[in-house]
């Protein structure tokens, strides 16, 4: 009985693993304002990971200015969805 309750509680972690590690809102400093990224709202719309976790979730390596600018801004552009002006992303 010990085996099968520790059985399904490993399987409890692991089903709700990345919905406990993936907040609803990150805040990002910027040296020109926070910036409030809506993690939950971008997962459900498109449904990939991999398009800005290339190596699988967790924090993203590399996350920078340039990163953001290229990844972020470059695909608010090319989906003509989301904010692209500075003020709409940097908020003081």
């Amino acid at each position: 009985m010990k085996k099968i309750s520790a059985l399904l509680a490993m399987l409890a972690v692991t089903a709700f693993a990345g919905a406990a590690f993936a907040a609803d809102v990150i805040e990002l400093p910027a040296s020109n304002g926070k910036i409030s990224f809506p993690h939950t709202k971008h997962k459900e719309q498109l449904k990939d990971c991999k398009k800005c976790h290339e190596n699988g979730p967790g924090k993203i390596a590399g996350l920078n200015k340039e990163w953001a600018h290229k990844t972020c801004k470059g695909c608010h552009t090319e989906m003509k969805k989301g904010p692209t002006s500075c003020k709409e992303c940097h908020k003081k």
